[in-house]
This record gives structure tokens, C-alpha cells and sequence, in this order.
């Protein structure tokens, strides 16, 4: 089993305690993302709701994550076609012996 870490991450002024078995640096790298998308929704305006921002954000990012597996089950599906054009032009050339 893996080792569970706690790391302290701090997300719009305020701080989280994360229990995760990834390393800290990599959760650390994930709240200092949210941490950025919602200043991206900030923008310049002071003062705004954390929650309300927190929850835009993580809208956002689960546009992102939908987006991405979608071309992701594109691209699976097409890389299938190439794979059965090819055996298709394999066997038309390949004989038993």
C-alpha cells in the first residue's frame, strides 16, 4: 500500500491540509493550478468570492478534462482505423506458407 502523505497547500488566501499518496510536489503542483485558473477568473477584481471562484475553476478544468478525453477517444479510434487499414494491407499481401 502506499505511503499516504499530508501536504499543506493554500488556495486563495486559504490553506487545506491534502492527504494524498501522490508526492507532495505533485499535489502542490495541482493546487498552485486551481490557484490559477481562478485568479485567471479574478482577473483584475479584488475582493470576489472564493467559493463562487473555486467553483468557476473547477468548472473550468472540468471542461478542460472532458475536452481532452474526448480528442483522446478521437485519436484512440482513429489510431484503431490506421491499425486495421494496415492489417488489411498486410494480409492482402502476406500468404501461409
Amino acid at each position: 500500500m502506499s505511503e499516504v502523505n499530508r501536504v499543506e497547500v493554500e488556495i486563495l488566501g486559504q490553506k487545506y491540509v491534502v492527504r494524498s499518496s501522490a508526492s507532495p510536489e505533485y499535489v502542490r503542483e495541482l493546487a498552485s493550478y486551481v490557484e490559477g485558473r481562478a485568479a485567471e477568473i479574478r482577473g483584475g477584481g479584488a475582493g470576489q468570492d472564493s467559493l463562487r471562484l473555486l467553483a468557476l475553476a473547477a468548472l473550468y478544468i472540468a471542461d478542460e478534462l472532458f475536452r481532452l478525453r474526448d480528442e483522446r477517444s478521437e485519436a484512440d479510434r482513429a489510431a484503431g482505423a490506421r491499425l486495421d487499414a494496415l492489417r488489411g494491407l498486410l494480409d492482402a499481401v502476406v500468404t501461409d506458407r
